[in-house]
């Protein structure tokens, strides 16, 4: 059984949210780091302000009514395509729930009916193993371990995890 969630869009009010999913230590350590009250505003007025086909939501708990994380996806190119790239994060204290699987297949139905590409990938450390069990129980195939860069001038090992959105 999957975790109880609804995706709503980000707004305003998210910014509490946001540090404390890429401002902490903790859930950053495979993103190269936290960002700094600055970066994190900037942040915030690109999730509030997206345009095209890119989106990224606040992860609602239904129980509580409360924002745990973050899921979106958005357009990338990637070894000459134009391809859809999915990320998500949850608090911890609400890790291990279901919540990052529930919210992300909320977000593949949504890209699936965007029509936008034809292709998801996903781009997990290959040290983040609950990152990399999600892609594996969505249906991801893993193409195999590739350099990514993120942040900007930070690179980093990550598996390249590929979704016909079509399938």
């Amino acid at each position: 059984m999957r975790a109880a969630v609804t995706l709503e869009p980000w707004s305003d009010g998210d910014l509490a949210l946001l540090t404390r999913l890429m401002g902490d230590p903790g859930m950053t350590e495979h993103l190269g780091g936290p960002e700094s009250p600055e970066k994190l505003r900037e942040r915030q007025g690109r999730y509030e302000s997206l345009e095209g086909g890119d989106r990224i939501f606040k992860i609602v708990e239904v129980a509580s009514g409360a924002g745990v994380g973050s899921v979106g996806f958005w357009t990338k190119e990637w070894r000459g395509q134009q391809v859809y790239e999915i990320g998500w994060m949850v608090v911890p204290e609400c890790q291990g729930r279901g919540i990052a699987l529930a919210a992300s297949a909320q977000a593949i139905e949504l890209a699936r009916r965007e029509d936008g590409h034809d292709l998801m990938h996903a781009f997990p450390n290959v040290e983040n193993a609950p990152s990399n069990a999600i892609c594996r129980k969505l249906g991801f195939e893993l193409l195999g371990p590739c350099e990514f860069e993120f942040p900007k001038g930070h690179l980093m090992t990550c598996n390249d995890w590929r979704l016909d959105l079509r399938g």
